[in-house]
């Protein structure tokens, strides 16, 4: 698995973590799983 796959998967457990009902201090787990998927989406050009 490429390291894009790897970061999308991340990605997707954040977002389903953050849709439950779990208290989080300090740290958003969507914006966190947002900024994972931002990354894989970038990681092409990043690399490149």
């Amino acid at each position: 698995m490429s390291t894009q796959g790897v970061l999308y998967i991340i990605a997707i457990i954040l977002l389903v973590l953050a849709a439950l009902p779990i208290t989080t201090r300090g740290i958003s787990l969507a914006l966190l799983g947002a900024a994972f998927a931002l990354l894989a989406y970038a990681w092409p050009v990043l690399t490149a």
